[in-house]
C-alpha cells in the first residue's frame, strides 16, 4: 500500500536528519493572551457567552485567532523545521470536555491542519519540502491507571471512548491536509493503542494511508512511562503499528533523555525521533525552562553525532531560536541507519 501523503518521508529520513518544530504552547504563552483574546472578542462574538473560562484552551485559537497560530508556524518554518505540528495537542472531544467544547473537536482539527498546510506550502521548495504532522495528544485522562487511590479498578475513560474521540480527530486532521499522524507525549500505552486503533480503522475504511509517528514520554529517572513500561517494552507494545518514526519527547531535557534514546536506537528497526524539553522547568526564565538554544542544540548534536537519531526538534520551552540552532547543528551530521524500512502492507 502506497502512502496517500508523506510518501517521500522514509527516503528523506535516510538521507539526512530531519527537524521537527518546537513548542506551540511556549510561543502562545509569550503573547500573554487574555480571556477576551481566547474568546475572540471583540470582533468574534461566537464564544462571548460561553459558560466557563476559556483562557488556556490553545486549540480554540485555531478558530478565534488563526493568524496567531499561522504566524507561529511560519516562524518555525523560517527557522528550518522540516515538519510542523498542528495546534491540536488537546483537540479531542475527551480533552475539550474540560472546557465544555467537545462538539468543536473536529472543527478545531480541520482548521489547525489547514493553517499548518498553508504555512508549509508557503515555505516548501523542491529541495526542501515541508510537512504537516497532525498532532494527536494523550488527552488528560488515562485508560490504565485509576484516578482513585482507594479503588484500583476505577477508570475515568474507556478504551472505546478514546477510540471514538481519536477517530474524530484523525478524520479532521486528514481533511485539513495533514501529511503524517503524530501520536505523541504518550504516558499511557493503552491510550496510544486506542489512537492507533482509530487510525487503522480510518485507513481501512477510507483506503488512504499516511505515515505514523509515535513518541512517548519518560516521566522520571525510573526510565519508564507513567503506565509503567520501560522504553523497550513500550516499543515492543506498539511496533505492530509499523510506525515511520518512534521516539521520546517532553518530560525530560536532552541530558536526562539520552540513555533512553540510546536504548531505543539499539532496538528500533525504524527511524528514531527525539524532541526534548529545553532542560528542566525554571519559572524565572522567559520560556519557563533552563536551556538556551545553544545548549539544546549542542546536546542534540551529540545525539546525532553518535548515530542515535533521525528526527530531532523541541518540546516545552523551545522556540524558533532553539529550532534554528538545532537545524544548523545537525545539518552536518549523517542520519542514523536502520534496517530497511518496510512499507506498510
Amino acid at each position: 500500500m502506497f502512502y496517500t501523503r508523506g510518501a517521500v518521508l522514509p527516503q528523506l529520513l535516510k538521507s539526512r536528519i530531519l527537524v521537527l518544530d518546537g513548542a506551540m504552547g511556549t510561543m502562545i504563552q509569550q503573547r500573554k493572551l487574555t480571556e477576551q483574546d481566547y474568546r475572540g472578542l471583540p470582533t468574534n462574538k461566537r464564544f462571548e457567552n460561553h459558560p466557563v473560562d476559556l483562557k488556556g484552551n490553545n486549540e480554540l485559537l485555531n478558530l478565534t485567532h488563526p493568524e496567531i497560530i499561522l504566524d507561529i508556524h511560519r516562524q518555525y518554518l523560517a527557522a528550518g523545521a522540516d515538519l510542523i505540528e498542528t495546534n491540536t495537542f488537546g483537540a479531542t472531544s475527551v480533552a475539550q470536555d474540560d472546557y465544555r467544547m467537545p462538539e468543536l473537536a473536529r472543527e478545531m482539527n480541520i482548521a489547525a491542519a489547514k493553517l499548518a498546510k498553508q504555512a508549509c506550502e508557503e515555505f516548501s521548495t523542491p529541495d526542501k519540502p515541508r510537512f504537516v504532522a497532525g498532532a494527536v495528544g494523550p488527552t488528560p485522562k488515562t485508560a490504565s491507571i485509576s484516578p482513585d487511590v482507594n479503588d484500583p479498578g476505577a477508570r475515568n475513560v474507556t478504551f472505546d471512548q478514546l477510540r471514538t474521540s481519536y477517530r474524530e480527530q484523525v478524520e479532521g486532521l486528514y481533511e485539513g491536509g495533514a501529511d503524517v499522524f503524530l501520536v505523541e507525549t504518550i504516558f499511557d500505552t493503552l491510550n496510544a493503542k486506542a489512537a492507533l486503533f482509530a487510525i487503522d480503522e480510518f485507513f481501512d475504511e477510507t483506503g488512504v494511508r499516511l505515515p505514523i509517528m509515535i513518541s512517548g514520554t519518560v516521566t522520571d529517572a525510573s526510565g519508564r512511562i507513567l503506565s509503567g513500561q520501560t522504553v523497550e517494552a513500550f516499543w515492543n507494545s506498539l511496533r505492530h503499528a509499523k510506525p515511520l518514526t518512534f521516539g521520546l519527547n517532553c518530560a525530560l531535557g536532552a541530558t536526562l533523555m539520552r540513555p533512553y534514546i540510546a536504548e531505543l536506537a539499539k532496538v528500533c528497526d525504524v527511524a528514531v525521533s527525539c524532541y526534548p524539553n529545553a532542560g528542566l522547568p525554571n519559572p524565572m526564565s522567559d520560556t519557563g525552562f533552563d536551556e538556551t538554544p545553544e545548549v539544546t542544540a549542542r546536546l542534540l548534536d551529540e545525539f546525532s553525532k553518535d548515530g542515535l537519531v533521525n528526527l530531532v526538534g523541541g518540546c516545552c520551552g523551545t522556540t524558533p531560536a532553539h529550532i534554528k540552532a538545532i537545524a544548523d547543528a545537525v545539518a552536518k551530521r549523517s542520519a542514523r541507519s536502520w534496517d530497511a524500512y518496510k512499507e506498510v502492507a
